[in-house]
Order: structure tokens, then sequence, then C-alpha cells
């Protein structure tokens, strides 16, 4: 089946994007409101940019063309935290994604530890095995959602999950992230791997030259 996407209405257009773009990784997103109160909100259209400098993109869906608080704070105070969500936070993770009202600091509600920051305002997640703080480079208005491209500023990575300091190589397997799959409320560990080496032209070819 061949589809026309700009011509496919949102739900099933949502659903192809949900169903065949997995996993994703969650962006656990702090910010800070108008009077300086956290707001912490999961998002699953998030993924690395590249590394030099080390940037980040968070697709943040409107509400009849107005943004969600995420998006609201972002654009008032352009920097934010991000943590990345293990196994033992998936919970957690799952009630700040409830409909709360504007103004209700979720991570307060629900119990959920913080420590602070380093350059950025809004705090940390403590519990999570990675913390970034973010600030934004450029922010992209569409009708229905909000596209913001930042720069990790600094990360933040528990030591136990760090092999090598010098080279950061790092343990992630041990950080039990989860990530968002098709459909509503699936989720998926990333525990069942395979390994490829990627091969040379050489080692295709035969070519030696």
């Amino acid at each position: 089946m061949q589809i026309d996407m700009a011509a496919t209405p949102f739900g099933a257009r949502y659903n192809i994007m949900n169903s065949t773009v997995t996993p994703r990784p969650i962006a656990w997103t702090v910010t800070l409101d108008e009077e300086g109160k956290p707001n912490a909100a999961p998002h699953s259209f998030f993924n690395a940019l590249g590394s030099d400098p080390a940037m980040i993109v968070l697709g943040l869906m409107k509400i009849k063309g107005q943004d969600k608080d995420t998006a609201a704070y972002i654009r008032a105070r352009p920097d934010f935290v991000i943590a990345l969500v293990a196994e033992h936070d998936a919970e957690a993770m799952n009630k700040t994604a409830t409909d709360s009202p504007r103004g209700v600091d979720e991570l307060a509600m629900f119990g959920i530890g913080t420590a602070p920051a380093s350059v950025v305002a809004p705090p940390l997640i403590a519990s999570a095995p990675v913390n970034f703080e973010c600030r934004v480079r450029d922010l992209l208005d569409y009708p229905g959602q909000t596209v913001v491209i930042a720069e990790i500023l600094v990360a933040h990575i528990k030591d136990e999950f760090i092999l090598n300091a010098e080279r950061m190589h790092l343990d992630t397997p041990a950080m039990q992230l989860i990530a968002r799959t098709h459909g509503a409320g699936w989720y998926e560990r990333g525990t069942d791997l395979f390994q490829m080496t990627r091969p040379s032209y050489a080692d295709l070819t035969g070519d030696q030259k």
C-alpha cells in the first residue's frame, strides 16, 4: 500500500508514525513554569541529532494549534532537562503523562526525587541513569507541532554505568532504558541485543587497493 501522508487524516498518520519508527527513546522533560515551578512530562518523538555539538530533537504536539505545557515553558525559558527513563522509573514516568492542569508540579505530586542542575534552572530527575541539561538552538513551528532543536550543555551519567571514563564507554544495557513502541501504552525493553561489525569495502569486494 502506498500512502499519501499529507492526505491522510491525523489519527491514521499518527498510527503510521507510532507503529513504524520504533523503538523511540523517551525524553522525560523537565521545564519550569512562569512561577519557577517544575513541570515534568514524557515525550517519545525524541532522538539524538549529532555529537558536534551534542544535539537532540524534540517533537511536541499542539492541541488545536496551541502549545501544551512543555512547549510553552520552553518557548518562554529556553533551557530544560531531559532524563532518560530506566525501567524502575517507568511507573513514575507514566504518571507524569497524565493531563494534569497547568501549574501542577508532577515531580512533587508523585514523589519523584530531584537534584540541582549545574547550568540550567530546571532540576535533574535523581533516579534517572542519565540526565541532559539542554538549551534551545532552534525552534520550528508547524500547525500541529513544535520542533525543538537543542544542544546538550551538560550530561550527568551515574558512575555505575561508566566502564571507561577516559573514552566514555558506557554500560548501556545495565541502564535498563525503556522506549516507546507501536500502539497506545506499549513500551519496549532494550535487553534483546545482537552485534554486527561494520564491514569495510575491501572485506565485501576483496579489493585491497
